[in-house]
């Protein structure tokens, strides 16, 4: 099936855009190349100091320099359920690497902390600086130049969005991602949402509440909704850059764990065939096809961000608008809570990614001919993994959706549009997630209720403060103020107020989980308030419009008298050190707007400048 034209304008907008960076990036990288393998112009003395800690076989290996090495970066640690199961893998991709005639070596970690443990925490003002920390010990692990091709451990939310840019940096080399797998399903979502909300009222106790999240969150794995972990494993087999079918399968089973060798296999594959690397692999049709996706499936609002900087360390400029444009023209296919009631594992089985990118590809959605790990096709991804004698075998995905209340033929849409919005006016540009927002709620004029941070709001929903419709400001919450910080806990609150009937609304220079639910909510807010934004200027009682339909960001008034108001206001003085806040100064006072990627890392194109 052709790409149809409004998938092909957007991306030849985006490649007229980013000629001179993705031409600087891929010169870089094909220097980079040149010469082959590395290591052996590394110094006798750095080469013993690089395999001295080897077992003898695979230090004769290095030593005649011919075999392939295979770097091991891994996010892992025992804390986060998603990153768990990852103490076991560099073992298993040791004996399979040395199987296949190389050696793999763990060549560096990288931190990894979950944002559903640092929610309304102050450790939450580190999440976002913490993507950018991880490409950077990404590329720390690698400096050694002693490896062929690398596998990426990681999962969750910031973390493979910072293994992706790390990776870039050395985009000569290939890359494979190597996830873990959701936990099994454990209490239904909106069960839990619904025991958030009775807490919220005072109407459930703590132990009713702990006990309802210990049953969401029960094991090894993934989160089971569709927020930005899940997100992330969809994109990055959108990207070609997991096995087939290798995103979904539950940890500590034989299938995740023959992905697991089956990854290690394939590294010293593309290595030994001087595959294209990660940087060639991550054009402007890739990135394309991974809004696509995550507009097909309503996905987390976060990769407005990430996907912006991943795209940007490969010389690649994507806008809000890229995202926009698509939205309106991309088919909404699958409803995974917060959009749905359903879980990843109930999308998995009723077909997953594999039935996705097949009706996708057949309706004109997705540029096929990009190059993965698998080859020059997106097409070797419409397929189903399963094992067969303890090898993994592939099948053509399944014709039909084994659940059309969860997953949809493009013939047959939840929504003939996206699930994102950017949405725009005299009070900035903002990020709008409607695919669970019921199409009565997607607009609102109201009066502003003004708060300087989610505690605020929360003190006053306890006081029963707020009465009548309106719309939150929560402000000071973007990545100059305090990190960007998600803002989850208003969720609750706000669904218990919607639910008595009143019409609600939230606008911040903050982030929302990548769970962002029923509640109309323009996020990411830019220019942001401690940049001066038109929305340090809102006060109580001013009236706003917000309509994720026309697309309005507006405060309805004066705009000249409104936009002379003195700007860049502090709701109380924000606390930036403790939990570590101090040591992120200097990201504070670098960062890009979020539009930008929020980011402190030079691109791709300035990499060389």
């Amino acid at each position: 099936m052709p790409v149809r034209r409004e998938v092909l304008e957007v991306t030849d907008r985006i490649r007229d855009r980013s000629e001179a960076g993705r031409s600087a990036y891929l010169s870089r990288i094909s220097a980079a190349r040149k010469g082959g393998r590395h290591r052996g112009s590394l110094s006798c003395g750095n080469l013993a100091h690089g395999f001295a800690a080897c077992a003898a076989g695979d230090k004769d290996l290095l030593r005649q320099g011919e075999a392939p090495n295979i770097a091991i970066v891994s996010a892992y640690n025992d804390m986060l359920s998603a990153h768990q199961p990852f103490e076991k893998y560099p073992d298993l991709i040791r004996a399979e690497v040395r199987a296949s005639g190389g050696v793999a070596q763990f060549a560096g970690g990288t931190p990894a902390m979950c944002d559903g443990v640092t929610q309304g925490r102050p450790g939450m003002e580190l999440s976002l600086f913490s993507r950018d920390v991880i490409a950077m010990s990404t590329a720390v692990a690698l400096s050694h130049d002693m490896f062929d091709a690398c596998l990426c451990l990681g999962v969750c939310d910031k973390i493979v969005p910072g293994l992706v840019i790390g990776a870039l940096a050395y985009g000569h080399l290939p890359f494979v991602f190597v996830p873990a797998g959701p936990m099994t399903a454990g209490l239904p979502n909106d069960e839990k949402g619904r025991i958030r909300q009775l807490y919220a009222e005072g109407k459930a106790s703590r132990a009713e509440l702990l006990e309802a999240e210990s049953k969401s969150y029960h094991g090894p794995g993934t989160c089971t909704f569709y927020g930005t972990a899940n997100s992330n494993q969809l994109l990055m087999e959108v990207f070609g850059l997991h096995l087939p079918g290798a995103s979904f399968p539950n940890p500590d089973t034989p299938l995740r764990d023959s992905f697991t060798r089956m990854a290690a296999r394939q590294a010293v594959a593309l290595s030994k065939a001087n595959a294209p690397g990660i940087g060639e692999i991550l054009d402007e049709r890739s990135f394309v096809n991974a809004m696509v996706a995550l507009l097909a499936t309503g996905g987390s609002t976060n990769h407005t961000i990430h996907l912006v900087a991943m795209a940007r360390a490969a010389g690649i400029t994507l806008t809000w608008d890229d995202f926009d444009a698509l939205s309106r023209s991309v088919p909404l296919l699958a409803r995974i809570y917060p959009n749905g009631a359903a879980d990843v594992n109930s999308f998995h089985a009723a077909g997953g990614i594999a039935f996705l990118i097949s009706e996708m590809l057949d309706a004109g959605l997705l540029h096929d001919e990009v190059q993965t790990i698998m080859g020059q096709r997106l097409d070797a991804y419409r397929q189903e993994a399963f094992l067969q004698s303890g090898a993994i075998r592939w099948k053509p995905a399944p014709a039909a959706s084994g659940d059309e209340s969860v997953l949809r033929p493009a013939s047959k849409p939840f929504d003939e549009q996206g699930g994102l919005r950017t949405i725009s006016g005299n009070l900035g540009r903002a990020v709008v997630k409607v695919s669970a927002v019921k199409p009565e709620n997607r607009r609102i004029r109201a009066a502003a209720k003004v708060f300087g941070s989610q505690a605020q709001f929360q003190e006053a929903f306890a006081r029963g403060d707020l009465s009548g419709d309106f719309v939150a400001v929560v402000r000071n919450q973007g990545p100059r103020a305090n990190g960007m910080p998600e803002l989850h806990k208003l969720t609750p609150a706000l669904g218990v107020l919607q639910d008595r009937g009143q019409r609600v609304a939230l606008l911040t220079d903050g982030r929302m989980s990548g769970a962002s639910g029923k509640i109309l909510a323009a996020i990411h807010t830019v220019p942001e308030a401690s940049d001066d934004g038109p929305i340090s200027r809102i006060a109580d009682g001013d009236v706003i419009l917000m309509d994720a339909v026309e697309g309005r960001l507006d405060y309805v008034g004066d705009e000249k008298a409104f936009l002379a108001r003195e700007g860049g206001k502090r709701d109380g003085d924000a606390v930036q050190y403790g939990f570590g806040r101090e040591l992120f100064a200097v990201f504070r006072q670098r960062v890009s707007s979020a539009e930008e990627g929020a980011t402190v890392l030079a691109s791709g194109t300035e990499a060389v400048s």
